[in-house]
């Protein structure tokens, strides 16, 4: 499949069904975030995969929502502030791009073992933070459901034309 067709065929699944995800698999998603690029190479990022019942409940309480805990695992993105790059001239931290793109390797490798994922943002990183014992440094940023979806997800809200998001300089 070419990569359009693979960035057309990734949705948010919210409904996962009870098959295990295989654990060559999870590597393999795994090793795609790893090989993720980031500012300077610097690679400010730390994923907790979360597969015991325990683990995923301590998520679900970050998290409370009904779809959410039917995905079998969950990957928790953190950011490292203290190893990401930031910009010279104004200071700016890269740590928050460096993990969406990692996380976005993810999601598309996800997709191509025929796994489903969900971006989730929304959610009590603080809690998250203490109730995991993460040291200081490392910022939850994102986590990810994922599992095999239970039916077909339907894509939701319609795409921008390139005439509304791309401009000549």
């Amino acid at each position: 499949m070419s990569f359009l067709e693979l960035v057309k065929q990734r949705s948010s699944v919210r409904a996962f069904s009870g098959r295990a995800v295989e654990p060559e698999k999870l590597e393999y998603v795994l090793e795609c975030a790893r090989l993720a690029p980031s500012a300077v190479n610097y690679q400010p990022w730390r994923f907790f995969v979360a597969s015991a019942a325990e683990a995923r409940q301590v998520l679900q309480r970050c998290y409370n929502r009904e779809w959410f805990t039917s995905a079998p695992l969950y990957i928790l993105a953190c950011g490292d502030a203290s190893q990401s790059w930031k910009r010279g001239n104004d200071g700016k931290d890269h740590m928050d791009i460096d993990v969406a793109i990692a996380v976005e390797h993810i999601c598309l490798a996800a997709a191509e073992q025929g796994l489903g994922t969900c971006w989730v943002c929304n959610f009590d990183a603080a809690l998250c933070q203490q109730e995991l014992k993460l040291p200081e440094n490392l910022i939850p940023v994102a986590i990810i459901p994922l599992g095999y979806p239970a039916g077909t997800a339907e894509k939701k809200g319609s795409r921008k034309s390139m005439v509304d998001i791309v401009e000549q300089l």
